[in-house]
């Protein structure tokens, strides 16, 4: 597509959208619907965001698929039949080129274009967005919903690129489909992505060696098919289901419990367990004992019953053991749902490599060498996550009022306000990056989103040209990011405060206050009517 021509003021366009994701597609939507003239660039070949460039066997939601998807029409709600309670990756990138064409959003994205650099000047208060495809559009606002999960890192080991095999990054996976009939395989890493794969592929590899750096607590996501009967209830049930996920500070149907742990006895206890156990996804962390994450002996207790379940599980005492987090409790790390994991590990061709004792010396031509020496391999699956948070954002060129870069201006951690602005860097907005909550995504997303439509149609129909977040009210928002972090499940050890990455800043990357702090920080600035916020 061609970019519109210049308009009076300089722009080709009001509005630039930077990741055709979940939270990028809402965000054109809103522009279009407020009269905005708008441009979404994106760098791949097509719509979904994760849901594109995550291709690999078993990746899948954990969030409810109809929880997930927008819900800001019901005509586009029931104008889609998902055919699981977690869709897989090809339904869910399906559903997405749904939305875009039936809401007429594709003429307005222009693929293949990875954005490289967006610089701010401050004489026409506007931004100039160049892409690698050469794409060069100056426009009033940009919106950059690049997300937290799209920088995909490898681990820091000799010799990666000498590989001669097959290698792929679960979050760089190819449209053609990867071969692993007779193939000996390595996965390395057993986060989200890991243990989704390795069950996946199980049935066609030769051998399956699983390269693991610290196990996590899973539990089984417990899918199921959506029948004609629940689709039913769901269209009927449209309104009410929308108006609980607006209230619900998770964004999920799960309800919190009041009870607390030691309120049961010990058989009680053992009952719920094995009721959460068998819950479906997110239900075992926002429907679990109130005290789960307050009171260490409730979430010891529950991580001793998670552990007798592995070992029940996993036929090889020694590797149950390795398979068993001993660094952090339940949640303490972003908890991956599971589809027979475990089991996996009692077939003969499955066998895992713990690199805490046995660390990773280089990769070869022909495998990957550890301390005890070379497996080789036909096909390495590189599982080793993402630079959560910042990663896109800091990699993307932006230059700020005066120049600042904000890598530079994050150098230290993220500042953001709401987590979706920072001070120097005017119209210019990060929905759904870091600060963002811990919870169903989409839902907190759609928050900032109507944020930002609402402040851009304001300052517009107000004839201001800038908004931008004082430095006093940034600055009580990471306060208020700092004092709450301390209250999080989530350990310094986790990806949510930058581990995974050597020499990145250690600072939580989440809002702990969720969408409570969230709605109350927005109620502040639509009570002022964005007061110090224009120009």
């Amino acid at each position: 597509m061609a970019v519109p021509p210049r308009d009076m003021d300089g722009t080709d366009v009001d509005l630039v959208v930077i990741g055709a994701g979940v939270t990028g597609i809402h965000q054109l939507k809103r522009a279009l619907d407020a009269g905005f003239s708008a441009l979404l660039l994106e760098a791949g070949s097509g719509v979904g965001g994760v849901w594109h460039w995550n291709r690999y066997p078993g990746a899948r939601l954990d969030s409810e698929s109809y929880t997930y998807g927008y819900l800001f029409s019901k005509e586009l709600f029931e104008g889609w039949e998902w055919r699981e309670r977690f869709a897989g990756q090809p339904e869910n990138e399906r559903y997405f080129n749904y939305v875009v064409d039936t809401l007429g959003l594709r003429e307005h994205i222009r693929f293949g274009a990875r954005v490289n650099s967006a610089r701010y000047d401050e004489t026409s208060a506007t931004w100039l967005v160049r892409a690698g495809d050469g794409t060069e559009v100056r426009a009033r606002f940009v919106v950059a919903a690049t997300g937290v999960l799209s920088v995909p890192v490898f681990p820091d080991v000799p010799g990666r690129e000498d590989f001669a095999g097959v290698a792929h990054h679960t979050g760089l996976w190819p449209d053609a489909p990867v071969g692993f009939a007779g193939k000996r395989v390595a996965v390395v890493g057993t986060g989200s992505s890991g243990v989704q794969v390795i069950p996946a592929i199980l049935a066609d590899v030769a051998s399956l060696t699983v390269y693991q750096r610290s196990p996590n607590w899973c539990t089984p996501l417990n899918n199921e098919p959506i029948t004609p009967a629940r689709q039913a209830q769901l269209v009927a049930g449209f309104e009410e289901l929308r108006e609980t996920l607006h209230e619900s500070a998770s964004g999920f149907l799960h309800q919190p419990r009041d009870r607390t742990a030691f309120q049961d006895s010990k058989d009680g206890r053992r009952a719920f367990h094995e009721r959460m156990w068998r819950s479906p996804g997110f239900a075992k962390v926002i429907s679990h004992y109130a005290d789960m994450f307050t009171n260490k002996a409730a979430n010891d207790d529950w991580c001793d019953f998670m552990a007798l379940k592995i070992r029940d599980l996993v036929d090889d005492p020694a590797t149950a053991e390795r398979l068993i987090p001993t660094d952090h409790g339940w949640a303490g790390k972003r908890p991956p749902f599971v589809t027979g994991y475990f089991e996996a590990y009692n077939d003969p061709k499955v066998s895992l490599v713990d690199l805490r004792e046995n660390p990773f010396v280089r990769v070869t031509e022909s495998g990957i060498e550890t301390a005890d020496g070379l497996r080789e391999f036909d096909v390495v699956v590189w599982a080793s996550g993402f630079d959560f948070g910042t990663g896109a954002l800091n990699r993307m060129g932006v230059r700020g009022r005066g120049g600042l870069a904000l890598e530079e201006y994050w150098a230290d951690g993220p500042r953001t306000f709401m987590g979706l602005m920072s001070h120097g860097f005017p119209n210019f907005f990060f929905p759904g990056g870091p600060h963002g909550a811990a919870g169903n995504n989409p839902r907190y997303a759609e928050d900032q989103v109507d944020f930002i439509a609402d402040a851009i149609a304001y300052a517009r129909d107000h004839g201001h040209r800038a908004i931008e977040v004082p430095a006093d009210t940034e600055a009580g928002w990471n306060g208020m990011v700092a004092e709450l972090a301390a209250y999080s499940p989530f350990g310094e050890h986790s990806y949510f405060f930058g581990s995974n990455i050597s020499g990145k800043p250690r600072s939580f990357l989440l809002n702990p206050g969720g969408r409570p702090k969230l709605r109350e920080f927005m109620g502040e600035v639509l009570q002022s009517k964005y007061s110090r916020f224009l120009s």
